[in-house]
């Protein structure tokens, strides 16, 4: 993996990472970022994307595309927006999500919710460790805020996010 500070995480199935590849990049040309990085990781069915454009308007205009013209989703399956990348660490993950943690209000609930690749790292003790340092309620069911962490073998991308800050392009093509 390349780049370094990729801001968007995306998923295909097995195989098509290469046409997930470049359907992203076109997308993201469609959406006015000529510029945009897209590559595949060590990690199949997985490819990262650094765009120039703010990662959470990418989904809403992705999500507002795949309403419109859902035949122009034909291999990308999921589309996350990343605010951090950190070298995979305990202490690298549990500062990056401690310094986005101000975007959970005071009245709003939260959980950590991990995706873990290549790593020896437990998710116990990085949930712990994370969630230590974040002084509001957890609501494991219905959160306002998640705070995601991919972790891809030497890095990993943390955000906070909305649950809506997700594009599942299959449960929205059908819904």
């Amino acid at each position: 993996m390349v780049i370094r500070n990729f801001n968007l995480l995306l998923s295909t199935s097995r195989g098509d990472e290469d046409d997930a590849c470049s359907e992203t990049w076109y997308l993201l040309g469609k959406l006015g970022d000529r510029e945009a990085s897209v590559e595949k990781t060590d990690i199949s069915g997985l490819i990262v994307a650094k765009t120039t454009l703010d990662p959470f308007k990418v989904v809403e205009d992705l999500r507002r595309m795949l309403n419109d013209r859902p035949e122009e989703f034909r291999f990308i399956l999921r589309v996350i927006p990343v605010e951090m990348v950190v070298r995979t660490g305990l202490e690298e993950i549990e500062k990056a999500a401690s310094e986005l943690s101000h975007k959970i209000l005071k009245d709003e609930t939260f959980r950590v919710t991990i995706e873990k690749r290549h790593s020896e790292l437990s998710v116990g003790r990085i949930i712990e460790a994370v969630a230590a340092g974040i002084e509001r309620k957890v609501d494991l069911g219905n959160p306002s805020k998640i705070i995601q962490i991919e972790v891809l073998g030497r890095s990993t991308g943390v955000s906070v996010i909305r649950p809506a800050d997700i594009l599942s392009v299959a449960k929205e093509k059908t819904s």
